[in-house]
Order: C-alpha cells, then sequence, then structure tokens
C-alpha cells in the first residue's frame, strides 16, 4: 500500500499496475481478470464500508481500500496519481467503475405512493419478501445485497442477458440462483402495482408468472459514469488514453464526451488489459459459442453450474403422467398447501419427442423454468397423514405436454427422460395466495374442483384439513379422460374409508361404458345434495376451481359489468346461486387458481 502522499517520492515498488476507482460488479470483474492474467499490484478504492459483491474479494484475494475516494487523478511524471482522502497511489492504468444511479430515471408503471416502494438504494431490513425489477448489474448488485442480509428475493429482470452482465456479476447472479438464495424471473417485469393493506402487490400481466406480494419493491434505475470533477480527473490523465471507464461510450453527468476508453460492464476487463497490457497473458472468458458446445463434458458442467436440487422419486402414473418428488442441496422446503414452486432443467437436455426445436438452437446453454403446484404424498411412510413442512422435498403431478403446430412445449418432454438420482433445478420462492387461509368456519363445506394436474394443490389442501381436524364435508371432484389418469385415486379412496366426511369424486370422460359428464354437470344436477346429502350455501361453503381455464370460465370485466366467456364455467354457475369471486380486495367464497 502507498504510504506517501508525495507521490513524486514514490520508486517503483509503489508502481501500481492498475487502480480500480469504485468497487461496483464492472470494476470487480476487471480487478479479477487482471489478478488472474498475471497483475501483482492491482488496488480497488471503494468509498464506502463495503463493495457491491463482498464475497467476490476473499474467493480472489483482492486488494480493497475501504472508506477511500477519489479525489483527483493527474499525471506527474511517466505515470497516473490518483489521491483519495487517506493516500495516493501511483499507477500504469486507472478504471472509473464508480457510477451513479440516473436521477432522471423514472419505471415505465405507475407507481403508488408508498415508503415500501423504493428507486435505487434502500433499507428493506431482514426477513422481508423483496422484489428487485431491473435487467442490469445494478440489480444484480442489489439482489445480492438483500439476500446477504436476510431476505428473500426475487429478481424481476425481462430482457436480461446474463452473458451481457459483468463476468463477477453473472457469477453472482448463477450461484444466488443455484443455492435458492433468490428467484430470477428472466422474462416477466411488473406491469402493475397496487396496494393491498400496506403491502405492495405487483402483476406481472403474465400467466406464467402469477400475481405476487412483498414487503418491499426496490427499482435499479440505469447508471451513469461519474462526472469528471466530481473525482478531479485532469485533462492531461484522460490524454494519456491509460484511464478507462465503464459504460455505453457517451456523455458523462456534466456532459463532457467520454474518451474511447470506455467499455460496457462485460467487455471493459478484458479491453483495458488488450490495449494496456499487451504482454500479459489474458484469461479471456469462453465465448458464449464455446459455452453451447455440445459435447458431454460441456453438459456436465452446465448441470453443475445450474442445478440445485435432486430428483428423489419418479413414478409414473403412465408414460405421461407421473409423481416426482425433488430435494433441494440448500434452503428449506416450507409451503403453504395450495402453493407453488419452479422447475427447472436446461435446453441442453434430450427430448422424448421429436418437435423442431427453435429455441433449444438459440438459447442451448439456458435454462426452462416452469412454475407448478405442489402435491403431497396424502400418506407419510408409517400410514399417517403426511406433514409436508416435516419434510425435505417437495412433490410434483406433471403431465407430458404434447407438441402441436402452435406450441413446442419445452420442459415436460426433457423431463419425461429423468429418473430418481438425476439433478435439477428447483426455485427457491415458493409462493401463491391460491390457499386455505379464508377458510376459518371448522364447520364448513369445502368444494374441490379439477382438470388433470389441477388436483395437485388440492392433495395437501385436503390433508391440511382434515390434520386440523375439519368437521364439515369435504368433497374432492376431479375430471380426467380415463381413469389411468387418476394418479391418486386409491389414497383418495383410503381417505374416504377413515374420514366420513371426506368424498371423492372421479369422473373420467372418456372411459369406455361410463356416462361423458364434466363438473359443470355436478352443480347442474345437484349431484351434491342428491348423492352425498351435502348443501352448499354461500353463507358457508368455500369453493376451489384448479386446471382447464374453460372449466373455471372466469369472468373479465367489461364496462364495470362481468362477462363471462361463452362457454359456462364453474364460476358463472356458482356466482348465480349467489356466490361471489374471492379479489383482491373484496373477499369471496370462489376461489380460483389464477395460474395455468
Amino acid at each position: 500500500m502507498a504510504d506517501s502522499t508525495d507521490p513524486t517520492a514514490l520508486n517503483d515498488s509503489t508502481l501500481y499496475d492498475l487502480v480500480v476507482v469504485g468497487g461496483s460488479a464492472s470494476g470487480l470483474s476487471a480487478a479479477v481478470l487482471a489478478r488472474r492474467s498475471g497483475l501483482q499490484r492491482v488496488r480497488i478504492l471503494e468509498g464506502n464500508s463495503s463493495v457491491a459483491l463482498p464475497d467476490v474479494i476473499g474467493a480472489n484475494e483482492l486488494d480493497v481500500g475501504y472508506g477511500e475516494a477519489a479525489t483527483s487523478i493527474n499525471v506527474v511524471g511517466k505515470h497516473l496519481v490518483v489521491e483519495t482522502n487517506r493516500l495516493s497511489y501511483r499507477t500504469r492504468t486507472v478504471l472509473i467503475a464508480d457510477r451513479h444511479s440516473d436521477p432522471t430515471w423514472s419505471p415505465a408503471v405507475k407507481l403508488p405512493d408508498s415508503d415500501r416502494i423504493h428507486i435505487g438504494q434502500a433499507d428493506v431490513g431482514t426477513d422481508n419478501d423483496v422484489l428487485v425489477v431491473g435487467p442490469s448489474d445494478h440489480a444484480v448488485e442489489l439482489t445480492a445485497k438483500f439476500a446477504d442480509t436476510g431476505n428473500r428475493v426475487v429478481l424481476a429482470a425481462q430482457g436480461m442477458d446474463p452473458t451481457k452482465l459483468s463476468p463477477t456479476g453473472e457469477y453472482v447472479l448463477r450461484q444466488l440462483e443455484r443455492t435458492r438464495r433468490a428467484t430470477l424471473l428472466y422474462r416477466s417485469t411488473p406491469k402493475h402495482v397496487s396496494m393491498i393493506g400496506e403491502f405492495p402487490l405487483v402483476e406481472f400481466g403474465d400467466r406464467r408468472t402469477p400475481d405476487l406480494q412483498f414487503d418491499h419493491v426496490v427499482f435499479a434505475p440505469p447508471r451513469i459514469t461519474v462526472s469528471h470533477q466530481s473525482i478531479g480527473l485532469s485533462d492531461a490523465a484522460v490524454a494519456t488514453g491509460n484511464v478507462w471507464f465503464v459504460g455505453e461510450p457517451g456523455h458523462d453527468a456534466d456532459g463532457n464526451t467520454e474518451p474511447a476508453t470506455t467499455a460496457l460492464g462485460s467487455e471493459i476487463g478484458f479491453a483495458l488489459l488488450s490495449s494496456s497490457f499487451p504482454d500479459a497473458d489474458i484469461s479471456a472468458p469462453r465465448s458464449s459459442l464455446e459455452r453451447r458446445s455440445k459435447h458431454i463434458g460441456a453438459i456436465e458442467e452446465l448441470r453443475e453450474e445450474h442445478y440445485n436440487a435432486t430428483i428423489t422419486y419418479f413414478e409414473p402414473t403412465h408414460s405421461d403422467l407421473w409423481v416426482l418428488r425433488v430435494k433441494p442441496d440448500n434452503g428449506d422446503t416450507s409451503y403453504l398447501p395450495g402453493q407453488y414452486a419452479s422447475l427447472g432443467l436446461g435446453y441442453w437436455e434430450k427430448r422424448i419427442d421429436k418437435a423442431d426445436d427453435l429455441e433449444a438452437e438459440k438459447r442451448w446453454d439456458k435454462l426452462i423454468r416452469r412454475s407448478y403446484s405442489i402435491s403431497s404424498r396424502i400418506f407419510d411412510d408409517f400410514g399417517y397423514l403426511t406433514d409436508e413442512n416435516g419434510l425435505d422435498e417437495l412433490e410434483f403431478y406433471i403431465v407430458l405436454v404434447p407438441p402441436t403446430e402452435d406450441n413446442t412445449p419445452a420442459l415436460t418432454p426433457r423431463l419425461a427422460l429423468k429418473k430418481t438420482g438425476d439433478r435439477i433445478y428447483l426455485g427457491p420462492k415458493v409462493a401463491g395466495r391460491y390457499t386455505l387461509n379464508d377458510v376459518q368456519n371448522p364447520k364448513a363445506e369445502i368444494v374441490f374442483f379439477s382438470t388433470g394436474t389441477g388436483e395437485a394443490p388440492h392433495n395437501g389442501m385436503v390433508i391440511d384439513l382434515l390434520r386440523k381436524g375439519h368437521s364439515g364435508p369435504i368433497i374432492s371432484a376431479v375430471t380426467v379422460r380415463q381413469n389411468a389418469d387418476l394418479g391418486y385415486a386409491d389414497k383418495h379412496r383410503e381417505l374416504e374409508e377413515r374420514y366420513p366426511n371426506y368424498h371423492y369424486m372421479p369422473m373420467p370422460t372418456r372411459e369406455e361404458g361410463v356416462p361423458k359428464r364434466y363438473l359443470q354437470d355436478l352443480l347442474r344436477d345437484n349431484d351434491f345434495s342428491e348423492k352425498l346429502g351435502v348443501t352448499l350455501s354461500p353463507e358457508t361453503s368455500h369453493i376451489f376451481l384448479c386446471g382447464n381455464p374453460a372449466m373455471i370460465g372466469s369472468p373479465e370485466e367489461v364496462d364495470g359489468r362481468q362477462v363471462f366467456p361463452e362457454t359456462v364455467g364453474v364460476v358463472e354457475l356458482l356466482v348465480n346461486q349467489g356466490f361471489t369471486l374471492d379479489r383482491r380486495n373484496a373477499p369471496g367464497n370462489i376461489h380460483f387458481e389464477e395460474y395455468w
């Protein structure tokens, strides 16, 4: 470390190869690359008490001066001299990696006035649900910060390409995802933010991403290069060509034209070293083309990089329908019955079909993520009702989706080839508002309607009611094509034998010798009353719906009135009987899973 305030008195032993001003992700990336390329004397100057991504420091043996803010950068003799509020540094090259949030930026979405919605840096406390919004290194830095302080973080990063991040930002993002410390939504961004009580509710306008409620929402604004004046950068220093900047070539905060030695955060380290240190053995990152090389070594490397869980159970009900359990390497598996989690496999995995998968060619080294409702094994190994939150794995009930002219499914044709012991990705965010929270009366009539694998969330909800001693009637009605599509039928029949208030009503629609009926027919024909002796009432009953949107038949609001679909669904039949939809600000007794 430099130990004199007289830079002209420093000898060659105190000459730095590179001084990085600002411990941003881009600055850290350049410093890491410089050290790996053989530069021995690299110093990072950070005006705050911590850099953007602290975990990178120890792992890469980086030299950081905390609490040191650059006050001037001049030329003395043959070299640059960086003065800080504490010391002086003589160096061959300087990288300005300190950047400020653009004060003129505002999100495209209209935001309610709330101290729980923030632009840029924010104090969100600990043990909170936090949404970070943005596709940049800045968003990754905020995500890492909030995760490090013990929060559950979701990053909505529509448009993000991880390979366009700084190398350090990309690495940390992968680690956050693989260790289940953050949930990544690569294709989602808030379309509407409202307040439910004191907490923000975020609507993504995408059926793949249901509405989620958070304790805090933080937007990561774009950043601009600091002004020359704010760091005392002299014209003579700029003229050397050895002062580099992170960011788009353009203008700084004072309108000064930035020099040609400006590069994006993903490129700055390589560009700087190639120009200023041509003799260095630069450890260039592999190109995306190299990463997409389809040999077995690359595939195993990608699995190691992305997968964070193991399939502990994979039991086909038949060739196109499976029950599987997944155990994560890290993090807990607690959830409320009815909620969902995300599973993922790489585009590099083989498909069971021969569909023309164009996305696989474009996104070969990327993950496919899909959300699935969490199911329940119903009975534990000893024959008791299972306590899912006492287990270290999650159960899912998944059907193979066949390709059509309009849709080439990506995940299930790859999942079909997996087996017990294989690796998989499991997202950290277990979420969803489709729960039993509104069921307060232990004598209420509870009816579950589902189609196919829409039965999955209802399995856990039924068990939760029975475990808590719910004494009112509980009915689970499910429609499938054939009896072979009822993956849990034997367990539901056993529940019926044990609990006289539980009724299971499977309805195959294409089984030989069985009249074709749909769930709507149960209401039209008054089956519950006539066959089970159960009378549904808007005053005491709760109805839960999950599955095909045509079965649910939820209305749209047009000019202030409800307009139902042409095909009559369960919702319309119930509304005509006096039931009401459960809405965010208007509790009701018809609850449906909006995710499909």
